[in-house]
């Protein structure tokens, strides 16, 4: 297997359907985390602030994922369960037909970054 070099690489290998999800799921954080840098760790491309990845994002088979910090996830545990996402320790899976609101993309991103700050 091939290491993935960048984020345009990654989302390219992606399978065609996750694609455009992929593609916005970077557009949000991007904005949401003007200060970091576009890094792949893990095979997998994230967003570096100060030596910590505050968020990164996947795609798999039959969904993709996006991965916070955990104190991210657990601040806005009652809004990714009203939005209809089950969510893990670091992340929420989803899939192209059932994106995670643009909103509440960028306060997990928001809320991951001020929780490596803290």
């Amino acid at each position: 297997m091939t290491a993935i070099a960048d984020h345009d690489a990654y989302i390219a290998a992606a399978a065609e359907p996750f694609r455009p999800s992929l593609t916005h799921l970077r557009t949000l954080l991007r904005a949401a985390l003007p200060e970091a840098e576009e890094v792949v760790a893990y095979d997998m491309p994230g967003f570096r602030i100060d030596g910590t990845i505050v968020a990164g994002y996947a795609a798999f088979t039959r969904q993709c994922g996006l991965y916070l910090l955990p104190g991210a996830i657990s601040q806005h545990s009652v809004e990714i369960a009203a939005a209809g996402f089950k969510a893990t320790k670091t992340g929420i899976t989803f899939t192209p037909r059932s994106r995670i609101p643009d909103e509440l993309v960028q306060q997990l991103a928001r809320a991951s970054r001020d929780d490596a700050r803290a």
